[in-house]
């Protein structure tokens, strides 16, 4: 067992429900378009697609949005979309849900994120994105930092999910982070590449291992805690919260030391959406109270249930509270 007792997840799982999430950061809806091949085109030696199926699912911070939903959990999300048919759809999605959706800008000069993925007999054969991944403009930064500060106010903690897609921008960071001191509540950033060392002073910081290495441009040793002590420190963050798949997550804290938790799945069907799944556990749980360590155990836990199932996907906390029981001594 990893540090938590199937009674300590259960009051943490049921103490979740309670809280309310901010989630901040670039939307975007998925479609997937499945089919058969049994012919190549004519026209230019690439195979033709017969479509037999095709679905959309929200991704990026709306699928954190989602999973936070998912755990009973209160979630409202900030961002923008663009002023087409997929921000309907996006918007509809979450409402769904049952998040709140006041926060997402609806802008005309810049098209809703959609990444259509086209699959034949399990393997993908092409993906088209659809975006604009500038920083947005002064005027929509301006309506997002509102946005923030209206809903901050019934915040229990802040998430930041970034895919570079332009909505994190420095003046919409420093509007998260200080909305979250006013209040005293945590702050989780999931980073990427471009503005990995931009969010100085957040709760907890949590990269994968790639992202981590791309942006040291150098090897990283999450064995080590004196490496990933002064990691810690260079990214200014309170916890350093690394996730390395099937190895599990590390946790470096200020002041508090070194923690490994093996990774705990049994099985491993699809690692996609396992770090949405980490960062909106993580962010339910500290706003509940727990400590980085726990929140980090419990978030374990959950990853180890999202990657047995196919596909982008949430999970329960009853699926979580079974699993933690599973593993226990």
């Amino acid at each position: 067992m990893d540090g938590l007792t199937p009674e300590e997840a259960d009051a943490l799982l049921a103490s979740v429900r309670g809280v309310d999430v901010l989630v901040i950061g670039d939307l975007m809806l998925d479609r997937y378009v499945s089919g058969t091949v049994d012919r190549v085109s004519p026209e230019a030696p690439v195979p033709v697609v017969r479509v037999e199926d095709e679905r959309t699912a929200i991704g990026g911070a709306a699928n954190v949005a989602a999973n936070v939903a998912a755990l009973g959990a209160r979630c409202a999300v900030v961002g923008c979309v663009g002023d087409d048919p997929a921000g309907v759809t996006l918007k509809s999605e979450l409402e769904k849900l049952g998040v709140a959706v006041e926060g997402v800008v609806v802008t005309d000069d810049r098209p809703t994120t959609v990444k259509t993925r086209v699959t034949a007999r399990h393997q993908q054969i092409v993906r088209f994105d659809h975006e604009d991944d500038t920083d947005v403009d002064d005027g929509v930064a301006g309506k997002i930092e509102s946005a923030i500060a209206e809903l901050a106010a019934s915040a229990d903690v802040i998430v930041m999910e970034d895919y570079n897609k332009g909505v994190l921008v420095r003046r919409v960071v420093a509007a998260a982070l200080a909305a979250a001191a006013d209040r005293a509540i945590p702050t989780v950033v999931d980073p990427k590449r471009r503005n990995f060392f931009g969010f100085g002073g957040v709760t907890v910081f949590k990269p994968n291992a790639k992202e981590l290495a791309d942006a040291l441009g150098d090897f990283i040793h999450p064995d080590d805690p004196e490496w990933m002590e002064a990691t810690r420190a260079r990214l200014d963050c309170e916890h350093l919260l690394l996730t390395l798949g099937q190895r599990g997550v590390v946790l470096q804290s200020r002041g508090e030391g070194y923690l490994s938790v093996p990774a705990v799945a049994r099985s491993v069907y699809d690692v996609s959406g396992a770090g949405d799944t980490v960062t909106a556990v993580v962010a339910a749980a500290l706003a509940a109270g727990a400590t980085a360590a726990d929140a980090a155990s419990i978030a374990n836990h959950a990853a180890a249930v999202e990657v047995s199932k196919a596909g982008v996907a949430t999970v329960s906390p009853t699926e979580i509270a079974r699993h933690v029981r599973s593993h226990a001594d």
